[in-house]
């Protein structure tokens, strides 16, 4: 016998026994080390994770009051915030000393249309493919915190 399986011949009919000894050990390290892996990759995928819809999509099956569409178009240089299709004047992107994306002139912009229209929680984000990804997430904290807690992103119509 020579690595737990027989070599050698049979005395019963010619047939050679199909036993193997297999080490499994190397089986049981593999899977220890990938169900290590898969627990903590998991862990650190639903830290960073955030909910946003796409467009089109309904977010509960309860009946709502008719809505005025908000679009907020995002291009490198402005925010264009438009409400049941009438744009508003375009606010320019402006960056703090740090390089990071300056939102406070859409903070008032969104909170003025919160007081016009309390009922609203949808809007829709349309942003070029330009649009740094940083820049994107900083406009979808403001929208959530201005309460506006259904964001929808979608590419921008050319």
């Amino acid at each position: 016998m020579a690595g737990g399986m027989d070599l050698g011949g049979s005395t019963k009919g010619g047939k050679k026994p199909l036993d193997a000894a297999l080490n499994m050990v190397p089986f049981i390290d593999l899977m220890a080390v990938t169900i290590a892996f898969f627990i903590q990759a998991g862990t650190w995928t639903q830290v960073g994770a955030m909910q946003v819809s796409t467009a089109g999509s309904e977010t509960s099956g309860a009946p709502q009051t008719p809505q005025v569409p908000i679009n907020l178009l995002i291009t490198e240089k402005a925010l264009t915030l438009s409400v049941g299709g009438s744009p508003l004047p375009p606010m320019p992107l402006v960056r703090e000393d740090n390089g990071r994306l300056e939102v406070k002139q859409l903070r008032v912009a969104l909170a003025e249309l919160k007081t016009q229209v309390p009922d609203q929680h949808n809007i829709t984000l349309e942003t070029e493919d330009s649009v740094a990804y940083d820049d994107l997430v900083r406009i979808i904290d403001q929208c959530r915190g201005s309460k506006f807690s259904n964001v929808a992103v979608m590419p921008a119509a050319n």
